[in-house]
């Protein structure tokens, strides 16, 4: 009882000094898992074996979305499986993630270059990554994807496609650390996640092998050239567990902690954030236009084609984000630091809405399908009882879970201003900056409120 006591105490009530709870030492299940490696390789060739069959029927399948269950299991499930993830789990779907897949197999036979990532890689990578995610937002939305098997598959052959080129040119996990799309959002989102993966100071502060980033005894270091010492934050780390087989002095653990915890202690100081965060909810913002009637105004007012009113809305809506952020920082009036250097406290203040309004996104195309998956899955291989077996999700309560999460995203933008403006900057913040700041993400939850569908 003691145990979950504390479990609970550290989920609701927030304490930046001692606030974590070893997952290793309280559940030694979880810590068997980490360390036996068949299971994570079972569970990524599990993985990598769906993802074929999924490309496979979008490539070969029936095109009309009413015969094709890819289209629900690729943007139904796996998509909002994937968004769930963030708030649990951090970047851990990316240890099992089937983009490398191939390129591992590569490298695995040795048909690789090995070479360590070229400098502007490491200088860029943040950067294309960011355009990359713009490109598949856009081209998802302007091609109605969610209802194209092909588009769908061609989507992901091209995302393995890079990944395997990646891991063909240079060693380790090379897309998933600097070019991903997929993962600089899910490490943004990992910053807010209940768990976190970290070494013990104290047990690597003598350590002169550093195994966990230079690797030993022919295993290979970090697939993402980190090292448990080097996990500071949620941004990079897979939670792939491979660090824990090198280290010699059991130092890497799961910890659980408040989900607020490093976004309160980091205080924006994150440039990926820095550069996620508006483009994702310029994206939400204009994806939920496309959604209502309210767009067909907007294409009428600007006399273009959906895909260019799409694209309008999206650099609007991001501009908009950028000046909010930059706007709500300079409210706070503290943002910069000798010791801790610059940073944006608006971006965690905004970032909980940001990222349950992605769920709310994902979710609801989910509920929508949900009741045509049996039905569609029997057109396609002809058992015709499970067509019998369609069932519609009431609208009423897709958009009831969708005001719910939406409202849960801002009461933890709340919570995080609050915070700042009480304890981390106490007597430095007025009372009516305070007030200006709640009210400029009162406008961003506004917002999303409108356009829901």
């Amino acid at each position: 009882m003691k145990k979950w006591k504390q479990i609970l105490r550290i989920l609701f009530i927030l304490d930046l000094e001692d606030g974590r709870l070893n997952l290793f030492e309280s559940f030694p299940f979880i810590k068997r898992f980490f360390y036996n490696r068949k299971y994570f390789a079972w569970i990524r060739t599990f993985g990598d074996l769906v993802f074929v069959i999924l490309i496979l029927l979008g490539l070969l399948g029936p095109q009309d979305p009413q015969r094709n269950v890819m289209l629900f299991l690729a943007w139904g499930i796996w998509w909002t499986s994937v968004v769930l993830s963030w708030f649990f789990v951090g970047r851990m779907w990316c240890a099992f993630c089937p983009f490398p897949g191939l390129g591992r197999l590569l490298q695995n036979l040795g048909l690789s270059r090995f070479k360590n990532p070229p400098k502007w890689l490491t200088c860029k990578g943040l950067h294309l990554a960011t355009a990359l995610f713009f490109l598949i937002i856009w081209a998802e939305t302007v091609t109605d994807m969610k209802h194209s098997p092909f588009l769908t598959a061609l989507l992901l052959l091209s995302i393995v496609l890079g990944a395997t080129l990646m891991g063909v040119l240079y060693r380790g996990y090379t897309w998933c650390r600097y070019l991903c799309p997929f993962g600089k959002i899910t490490g943004s989102a990992a910053t807010m996640a209940l768990t976190e993966f970290r070494s013990d100071y104290e047990k690597c502060k003598d350590c002169k092998t550093f195994s966990c980033r230079r690797g030993r005894d022919k295993i290979r270091p970090c697939p993402v050239f980190l090292g448990a010492y080097h996990a500071k934050n949620n941004l990079v780390c897979l939670v792939c567990g491979h660090c824990l087989i090198l280290c010699e002095r059991d130092s890497p653990a799961l910890y659980l902690r408040h989900p607020l915890r490093e976004q309160i202690i980091n205080k924006g100081r994150y440039i990926t954030c820095g550069y996620v965060i508006p483009l994702l909810m310029g994206s939400q913002l204009a994806r939920f236009i496309y959604e209502t009637p309210y767009f067909t105004w907007f294409e009428n007012l600007l006399g273009f084609g959906k895909a260019v009113t799409f694209t309008f809305l999206f650099a609007v809506g991001t501009l908009f984000f950028i000046e909010l952020i930059k706007g709500g920082s300079i409210l706070f009036t503290y943002y910069e630091d000798e010791l801790f250097g610059r940073f944006s406290p608006m971006v965690p203040v905004v970032m909980p809405l940001a990222f349950t309004g992605e769920l709310v996104y994902r979710l609801r195309y989910f509920l929508e399908e949900l009741g045509n998956f049996l039905p569609t899955l029997g057109r396609q291989f002809h058992i015709s009882f499970l067509i019998s077996y369609q069932f519609e999700v009431p609208p009423f309560w897709i958009k009831t879970i969708s005001y719910f999460l939406i409202f849960l995203g801002l009461t933890g933008g709340f919570y995080v201003a609050w915070y700042f403006y009480k304890k981390e900057f106490e007597g430095l913040v007025p009372f009516k900056n305070y007030l200006f700041i709640n009210l400029l993400l009162v406008f961003c939850g506004g917002l999303y409120l409108f356009f829901q569908p």
